[in-house]
Formats: structure tokens, C-alpha cells, sequence
């Protein structure tokens, strides 16, 4: 008696539809950088530039904690580039150097997000 032969699958898979998992810094950076253009700013020459003459203006000391930033990206003693007041995308304020410190990366990713959720309107 001959055999049966399977029939092929009808049904194909689901795209996904909550987007990117949890914990995907990777996808969510790419997410960022489509939803806003003006994130450029921050991988422009001009950027590297100003963020440079901050910290030398800072003599590479944390304007919040005096700490020294002489780490490399992503150790907690990196030095970054602060906006003072939000910028909210505002192009005078963004390239201000007045409204620029330099921070360590620790407290910029503890104290200071904490400090920004705590506004209105975040």
C-alpha cells in the first residue's frame, strides 16, 4: 500500500507585533535615530568638537561630583557632555557651550536621568 505524503504548511508565521524585546539597547538605538533625525547632531564633527573643548574647558573634572573623567567609554569615570537645561531639540540651545559640563558617565546615567524623569512633561 503506497504511502501518504504530507502536505506542505498553509500557514506561515506572524510578523512581530510588540516590536523590539526588552533589553535590546542595540534596536532601541536604531529606533531612536529613525524617530528623531536631529540625533545626528551628536555624530557630527561639530559635536565631537564642542564636546572636546567642554571637557579641556573642564579641565576633564565633573562639574557635579569632582571627579576626574579619565575613563574610556563605557567605564563610570568617562567623561560626557552635559546639556545644563534641556535642549529639547532646540538648535541654539543644543550648540550652546554655556549650557555644556562635563560629567562623569556615572552620574550622568543615575543622577542626572533621575533629575530629568522628575520633570514635567518628560
Amino acid at each position: 500500500m503506497p504511502r501518504l505524503k504530507s502536505l506542505p504548511p498553509r500557514l506561515t508565521s506572524m510578523p512581530p507585533r510588540l516590536g523590539r524585546a526588552v533589553g535590546d539597547e542595540k534596536a532601541r538605538r536604531r529606533e531612536r535615530e529613525i524617530n528623531t533625525p536631529n540625533r545626528s547632531w551628536y555624530h557630527s564633527a561639530r559635536w565631537k568638537k564642542l564636546r572636546l573643548k567642554v571637557f579641556e574647558r573642564d579641565s576633564y573634572t565633573c562639574k557635579q561630583t569632582a571627579a576626574l573623567c579619565l575613563g574610556q567609554h563605557p567605564a563610570p569615570n568617562s567623561p560626557v557632555c552635559d546639556h545644563v537645561k534641556p535642549h529639547h531639540w532646540d538648535e541654539q540651545l543644543f550648540w550652546d557651550i554655556d549650557n555644556l559640563q562635563t560629567v562623569t558617565k556615572a552620574y550622568h546615567d543615575s543622577e542626572k536621568q533621575k533629575q530629568e524623569r522628575a520633570q514635567p512633561g518628560w
